[in-house]
């Protein structure tokens, strides 16, 4: 089974075989979200989440006043 080093924790990370580039994997030490970017040798990069698919953190919401809502 192919490794490669996490660039979080510098751990191993074992990939399938038949991994491609672009496919998503995560770091079993440090749980990292991570992308394949290199196939000969494996190489792995963080994942980002671009903004469309970032998830609203709760301090996104703070500026809103919902009690004053008149529903």
């Amino acid at each position: 089974m192919p490794t490669s080093i996490c660039p979080d924790c510098t751990e191993e990370v074992f990939v399938d075989a038949d991994i491609e580039q672009g496919d998503s994997v995560s770091c079993d030490e440090c749980s990292a979200k991570l992308v394949v970017v290199g196939l000969d040798p494996i190489e792995l990069d963080l994942y980002e989440e671009s903004e469309g698919e970032r998830q609203p953190a709760d301090d996104d919401f703070n500026g809103y006043d919902y009690e004053n809502d008149p529903y």
